[in-house]
């Protein structure tokens, strides 16, 4: 299969650099870029990555750059056709996701403008913290069209979501499915109509009070790791939903996911970004899926809608 397109990742942290690790090993693309203002960083991420080439056999190439708030090095970038952002400050125990909004906006800003300057026609996927908001904030700062920014958050905690109900059950993850819409913190939406276990509803499985326990702990599930470490957030299940959105948009499948997306009519909310199905296409979003949900399922996303509409209107300012 030859390989196409061109992925960035800007941040090489942690979630950075194993995101774009998992670009490379799908094999798919032709060149991801991993970039970082702490200079050399990237540069030496990219090479450990390729000199792993020949072990996992793949021929994707990496290419490592320093970037500086000024717009520096940003050329490495210049015709992406996807870019993951994942640049900013992971919280701390303690914090919520919305104690990063003032500083991640100044280097999400700072960071969406450059990506606009070099890759005009480029998807933009935000996983910066508070994720609703600086997904609205990107595009803002791009001035894209919005189906063409989207933000990571529903592929995450539908994968938490479905990990808990696994366990719970004791049944492989394969054999659950499960949905999270909403926005990504305390308005968050478990849909647990829309899940099963072997295809069976899981309120005939696990009691009202389980579900409940596993809903809560769904909505808490990046604070209960970042808890655990001490040092840092979430990387590995957050890369991969990431990355797999990634892949959607390279492969125009039209794959239908929960992601954060421009929201206009539909579930009856108008004009704001919030976690909802979506299909995925080459440019983005191809269209926001409006599926079933019982009317408190419904009643819980207008909830959130409202939450974050304020959060992403006072964002321009940032």
């Amino acid at each position: 299969m030859a390989l196409k397109g061109k992925v960035t990742v800007v941040g090489s942290g942690f979630y950075g650099s194993t995101t774009a690790l998992r670009l490379a090993e799908y094999n798919i693309f032709e060149t991801v870029v991993l970039t970082d203002i702490v200079e050399g960083k990237p540069e030496g991420l990219a090479l450990d990555i390729n000199q792993s080439r020949p072990i996992e056999g793949f021929e994707t190439k990496v290419i490592g750059a320093t970037t500086t708030a000024e717009g520096g090095g940003y050329e490495a970038t210049a015709n992406s056709d996807v870019v993951v952002i994942t640049a900013g400050l992971p919280r701390k125990p303690g914090m919520s996701r919305t104690d990063l909004i003032g500083v991640n906006a100044g280097i999400v800003r700072g960071v969406a403008e450059n990506i606009a300057k070099h890759s005009p026609k480029a998807v933009i996927i935000v996983v910066s913290n508070p994720l609703d908001e600086m997904t609205a904030l990107a595009q803002l700062a791009t001035g894209f069209p919005k189906h063409q920014v989207m933000g990571q958050a529903g592929m995450l905690d539908t994968a938490r979501f479905t990990n808990f109900v696994a366990q719970k059950v004791g049944v492989p993850v394969g054999s659950v499915k499960t949905l999270t819409l909403g926005s990504h913190g305390e308005t968050m939406v478990p849909v647990p109509s829309r899940c099963t276990v072997d295809g069976k509803p899981l309120s005939e499985i696990l009691s009202e009070a389980d579900i409940a326990e596993l809903v809560d702990r769904t909505r808490n599930g990046g604070a209960e790791v970042v808890a655990l470490l001490k040092t840092g957030s979430a990387y590995y299940a957050p890369s991969a939903a990431a990355a797999r959105m990634a892949k959607a948009v390279i492969e125009d499948s039209g794959a239908i996911m929960p992601v954060c997306a421009w929201v206009e009519g539909q579930y009856g909310i108008e004009g704001v970004y919030l976690g909802v199905e979506a299909e995925i296409g080459k440019n983005g979003i191809r269209k926001v899926v409006e599926s079933a949900l019982t009317p408190s399922e419904v009643d819980a996303l207008k909830v959130a809608a409202e939450a974050v509409r304020a959060k992403q209107a006072d964002v321009k300012d940032l």
